[in-house]
């Protein structure tokens, strides 16, 4: 038989077999969606729920009665780190607190004063937080006398380029924001020409270090008391002079509101007689340092401690600024005894702080009763294997999660500061510092950190 008729005659099979299947199944004699009963699409209600009501649990935090660690063990993790080989010659310093305590359970060099790099910032923004309230913002405001229209920084260095966005830290404030409300104010009076001017004379002093090495230049702006974001340079390449480019972007959005600008952009303190014609405002201080803790900023930590010399009366300058981070330090109660501070973000090698102050500070901020300035500043530390400078450390070990500090690095010495909760909930603070290796054993060290204490702390269960 051909295969042709061998296929038709299978198809024709098929379909006979096919037909008889629907009849079977509408009469319901075999498996099948036909059917040739009456449908019943009557609506059956939703059950009721039986269930009572809950109120919902309170949040819970770290148990009460957790184990205070072996201070014995702590101290042989704390020995263990200093002996080895990846910090070479390197002086270690460590402190552990137990924050419900107070008392210090580890003291290996505790006291002496080393070269804390970024860890330098965790006292400069308890000091921030305690003197000028978390709440605290930056008015960067356009004020005018005569014909000449002035730009008066205020400290905010995350400023928008054009718009502000009310709901971001970075970006808060907007130079365009502000050149159109000052030139809607302007049209008002009848003005339609201006000369603008720059005042950026907020900060005194200059605006480099002298006790930063050459090279650092890729890891600090010019400190001036305005910029245009200064994250938008996470590798460097900061501008000569922020504060003018500043200007030079407000004088832009004034012609394009249709305010004539005449001349070059000047420099010059705004008169006593001027008047604000307009202001925008920051995001405030707690969420600032939100910013530039987990991305250890240096120009946003030197603009803070600027900060901190005005609310205190001092000069705005690097001298006044660790003047009165100092100052408000001794005014709340720590021992600044021995330290030295030439700089606020730990950018100076000649910046000498024991590891004992930055864990007390930690343990003050991390305590029941730190209230704002505390939990302001605990929040703001970047977290391990989550985000800042801890985004890739602790990941897939111990610590991810558990451990929320701040980072130190430099050419010769590396640190952390913050806090750990142990395998046995324990909260502990502390600080190590690594100071003195040889340059190129930064990621060593920081990994013999890591590996010898502060893993292992949060693996801790080492209940005494």
């Amino acid at each position: 038989m051909h295969k042709a008729q061998i296929a038709a005659l299978t198809a024709a099979t098929l379909v006979v077999f096919g037909a008889y299947y629907g009849l079977a199944d509408a009469l319901d004699l075999v498996p099948g969606v036909l059917t040739a009963s009456p449908a019943d699409y009557t609506v059956q209600p939703f059950p009721t729920a039986s269930a009572v009501a809950q109120e919902p649990d309170a949040a819970s935090g770290l148990a009460a009665d957790a184990p205070v660690p072996d201070a014995a063990e702590l101290t042989a993790l704390a020995n263990t780190l200093a002996g080895d080989e990846r910090v070479g010659k390197g002086t270690t310093g460590v402190s552990i607190v137990d924050v419900v305590s107070g008392e210090e359970l580890v003291d290996v060099r505790a006291g002496s004063p080393l070269t804390p790099a970024s860890s330098n910032k965790v006292p400069v923004a308890w000091a921030a937080l305690s003197l000028m309230g978390a709440e605290h913002t930056l008015r960067t405001t356009a004020v005018l006398e005569g014909s000449t229209l002035t730009l008066v920084g205020g400290g905010d260095v995350l400023l928008a380029e054009d718009a502000g966005d009310p709901d971001a830290t970075v970006g808060r404030a907007g130079l365009g924001d502000l050149a159109r409300s000052a030139a809607a104010q302007l049209e008002a009076q009848g003005v339609t020409s201006v000369t603008v001017a720059l005042d950026d004379t907020l900060f005194t002093g200059p605006t480099w270090n002298d006790a930063w090495a050459a090279g650092n230049e890729s890891w600090v702006a010019p400190i001036q008391p305005l910029m245009v974001d200064v994250t938008a340079y996470p590798s460097g390449g900061y501008p000569a002079d922020p504060a003018m480019d500043a200007a030079q972007v407000f004088a832009d959005h004034l012609r394009a509101a249709g305010i004539s600008v005449t001349g070059q952009v000047s420099r010059a303190a705004a008169g006593a007689e001027a008047t604000e014609l307009a202001a925008v405002e920051s995001a405030p201080l707690a969420d600032i340092l939100s910013v530039s803790l987990k991305a250890s900023d240096n120009t946003m930590t030197e603009v803070e401690g600027r900060l901190v010399a005005l609310a205190a009366g001092e000069e705005a300058s690097f001298d006044g600024a660790t003047r009165a981070v100092l100052a408000r330090l001794r005014d709340d109660g720590f021992d600044v005894s021995g330290v030295t501070m030439r700089d606020s973000c730990g950018l100076a090698l000649g910046d000498k702080v024991p590891a004992r102050l930055l864990a007390q500070i930690i343990a003050r901020a991390a305590g029941d009763d730190a209230g704002t300035t505390g939990r302001s500043l605990m929040t703001a530390l970047p977290v391990g294997g989550l985000d800042g400078t801890l985004d890739d450390r602790y990941v897939g070990i111990s610590g991810a999660g558990t451990v929320r500090a701040k980072t130190g690095s430099l050419d010769t010495a590396a640190s952390l500061t913050g806090t750990v909760v142990t395998a046995d909930g324990r909260l502990l603070a502390f600080s190590v510092i690594v100071d003195g290796f040889e340059e190129g054993g930064l990621y060593s060290a920081r990994m013999a950190i890591d590996d010898d204490l502060v893993s292992p702390l949060a693996a801790c269960g080492c209940g005494g």
